[in-house]
């Protein structure tokens, strides 16, 4: 491994060194030999501006094109900002839609629309229907560049088609069927047309059983979809059933993890602030707000301790075990609220089943909260003389709290879900701060119900 990660190093040194002493063929041959990825980590580290800048003069715009589309946004634009914009728009022509797309949000409008006057008129139209659709929809992530074929076509034309035009489409494993009218109407495989005789109609040799998405169809959905289906690709069509785009897994990657970053912000309350790019005041903004909410409901807390002050007051000690209750409370409804916003997530919830879940969760509660009980009224008894109603105090509050905990951490997410909000914003503060109201008054009901035994 370490020889390997060696060679390359040495390979990559190799090739600054062509560009430097202007061996521009021979810099072209060495780099595109390379993996796309290699020549992107490559590119990547090329710090030196005018070692880049013949890069750009090097490669042409297709090959360009293929390497901008594995960079982030961000890297992108640095790039097209260093290019002539002669080639800066010769390469936007040669990418795929969904990537130009991508690029082209995070300009100025103004900006937007000179790139697009500027692009070829196929490739901005394109580009302008993808931009017309919602944001987090089969229609904003879908790729137009796809090959369809007609039901009449023979399986011959097909394969002749296909080495004609399949380095511009985005995808060949799937080749989707359209009738006359440009409705969806099957699918055929790569497979399908290598093994089957050349002069078949397609109409024989298509699946009819092909599985499509709605333009208006959320991004999470479709990221499902896939998933279930174990697609390479799959169709998107429009309202009328006609074929528009396609969606290719690696969008769907993309697209998972950016839900995940988003519901790991939600349930941390920290949502939109979990980037290395923005700013201390950008963070804060995003942050602070929950932040002064949680406080408030702290506020309620305090009013829970101070409404059995003479409780505390008479019995001093048990002010030691009100961090124990509320760490567990928290972290038990943490674990719960995961559970349960996982599932959420992943579909696999319907009303056969929500009932079964949420009694696992409550049995598991009680489970855990019985043994942390018994556990901890023991520990009790062996360091504070044999305190045996102390014990008992703290090791029913504790069954009882975490048997709480774990149905309120399975509750909130699903009647959230129910709103039709995303159940991630639950978030584990909010959870946790809920949890210590709930153990806090558990714990002092039972502590004030059984003070005349510690008097």
């Amino acid at each position: 491994m370490m020889m390997r990660r060696q060679t390359k190093l040495n390979l990559f040194e190799q090739l600054s060194d062509l560009l430097k002493k202007g061996e521009t063929e021979l810099f072209r041959e060495s780099l595109l030999a390379l993996h796309i990825q290699d020549q992107v980590e490559w590119f990547e580290q090329l710090d030196d501006i005018t070692l880049r800048k013949q890069v750009y003069e090097a490669l042409t715009p297709e090959e360009m094109a293929d390497m901008l589309e594995e960079l982030e946004t961000e890297e992108q634009q640095s790039v097209m900002e260093e290019m002539e914009r002669e080639k800066w728009i010769s390469t936007l022509n040669e990418m795929a839609s969904d990537d130009v797309v991508d690029y082209l949000e995070e300009l100025e409008d103004d900006d937007v629309s000179t790139a697009l006057q500027e692009m070829d008129d196929e490739t901005a139209e394109k580009v302008q229907q993808i931009m017309e659709y919602d944001d987090e929809t089969a229609g904003a992530l879908m790729a137009t560049e796809y090959i369809a074929i007609k039901t009449t076509d023979t399986v011959q034309q097909v394969m002749s088609r296909l080495r004609d035009e399949a380095p511009e489409a985005e995808t060949i494993y799937y080749i989707y069927v359209i009738d006359q009218d440009g409705y969806l109407v099957g699918v055929v495989s790569l497979r399908d047309l290598i093994t089957s005789d050349p002069s078949e109609v397609i109409e024989q040799v298509m699946s009819r059983r092909v599985v499509s998405v709605q333009t208006n169809q959320d991004q999470e959905d479709v990221a499902r979809l896939i998933q279930k289906y174990d697609f390479l690709a799959t169709p998107v069509v429009n309202d009328e059933h006609q074929l528009v785009g396609i969606i290719t897994v690696d969008d769907i990657i993309d697209v998972i993890e950016d839900e995940t970053t988003e519901d790991f912000g939600e349930m941390s309350a920290v949502r939109g602030a979990t980037g290395t790019d923005i700013t201390a005041w950008e963070s804060t903004k995003k942050r602070a707000p929950w932040i002064i909410m949680l406080m408030f409901l702290g506020l309620i807390t305090a009013e829970v301790i101070g409404y059995f002050e003479d409780t505390l007051q008479t019995i001093v000690i048990l002010a030691a075990f009100i961090p124990l209750l509320m760490d567990a409370a928290g972290n038990t409804g943490t674990q719960s609220l995961a559970v349960m916003v996982r599932n959420i997530a992943l579909g696999t919830f319907d009303k056969r089943n929500v009932w079964q879940v949420l009694r696992r969760e409550l049995l598991t509660g009680i489970m855990i909260g019985a043994g942390s009980g018994v556990t901890i009224a023991l520990l009790i008894i062996l360091f504070y003389e044999q305190n045996y109603v102390i014990a008992a105090i703290v090791g029913i509050s504790i069954m009882l709290t975490l048997s709480v905990s774990t149905l309120t951490g399975s509750i909130i997410p699903l009647i959230i879900n129910r709103l039709k909000i995303d159940p991630a914003v639950a978030s584990g503060p909010f959870i946790t701060t809920l949890n210590d109201i709930f153990g806090l008054l558990i714990y002092f009901t039972i502590a004030t119900s059984m003070i005349e035994y510690l008097m």
